[in-house]
């Protein structure tokens, strides 16, 4: 009987951005693969444990949409789909289209801009959590900044991520990445953290305010972003410009966080279909 992970992400027109995606989840793929061997003591892949992970996306990547994952886990026979959104917050409304799209019920008034996605009979589905405030995430966001503290004690944080400005996905998106934020500041030993969105436009203001509030202060700038590209190279520098800050764009890729994360999710669903 195999179970399948259809892995959603936004997608890229950038070659490098999908080549770093797909290989996070080939990586997941390997590591549930070897885990749940392990827990069968050597069971074939073949077994009854066996988890097909599908890297899908929401938009610009031709062959890889959502619903050719979906036909292509169909094709390999699965009965259970585990939909696991490779987005940083609950507050996109990206997650919130797809999930409406699978059938599941919208976070609010919001109507989805999606078509509904075509599921054979007999497969059941799960919808999963997107990053929210993950602690080993947070731990790859202190290891991409801590190079550049110095004197944590005199350090703030400013955390940016995409956002979102609808209404209850603005307090969804800004309440995740809060938390988050504190996480890496106590990693770190900062002082303060906050966070901000490029959508609604408030990054540059926030980091002004902190400024203002204590000069005395560096503050680290970290973007929250899968994979490293234009938010990353141009939008953050160009809403940040004239003010004083540190930063160097490291996205969460490449590293094997984001894999440990999809394969955290993906046996913690598997082992409670088993139970």
């Amino acid at each position: 009987m195999a179970r399948g992970i259809l892995v959603i992400s936004h997608g890229s027109r950038e070659k490098e951005w999908v080549r770093l995606v797909d290989e996070a989840v080939a990586e997941a793929s390997a590591s549930a693969a070897q885990l749940l061997a392990e827990d069968a003591g050597g069971a074939s892949e073949a077994g009854p444990r066996n988890v097909l992970f599908e890297s899908s996306y929401l938009e610009l990547v031709d062959g890889r949409l959502i619903q050719d994952g979906v036909d292509r886990l169909a094709a390999a026979g699965v009965t259970d789909i585990f939909v696991l959104p490779l987005f940083i917050s609950s507050g996109s409304t990206h997650v919130d289209d797809i999930a409406q799209s699978f059938g599941f019920a919208p976070v609010n008034e919001r109507v989805g801009e999606m078509d509904p996605f075509r599921v054979p009979p007999g497969i059941r589905l799960t919808m999963g959590e997107p990053i929210n405030d993950d602690p080993e995430i947070a731990e790859r966001l202190w290891h991409n900044i801590e190079q550049l503290s110095s004197e944590p004690e005199r350090e703030a944080l400013l955390l940016i991520a995409h956002g979102s400005q609808d209404a209850g996905f603005y307090e969804r998106y800004q309440d995740g990445m809060q938390r988050l934020a504190e996480r890496v500041r106590a990693l770190g030993g900062l002082a303060r953290a906050r966070a901000a969105m490029l959508l609604p436009n408030e990054a540059g203001q926030v980091l002004a305010q902190m400024r203002s509030e204590r000069p005395e202060e560096s503050v680290l700038v970290a973007p929250l972003f899968i994979s490293k590209g234009y938010f990353t190279n141009q939008v953050i520098p160009s809403r940040l410009a004239g003010q004083d800050y540190r930063y160097n764009g490291q996205a969460l890729l490449p590293d094997s966080a984001v894999a440990r994360w999809m394969v955290r999710q993906s046996l913690g669903w598997l082992n409670g279909l088993e139970v």
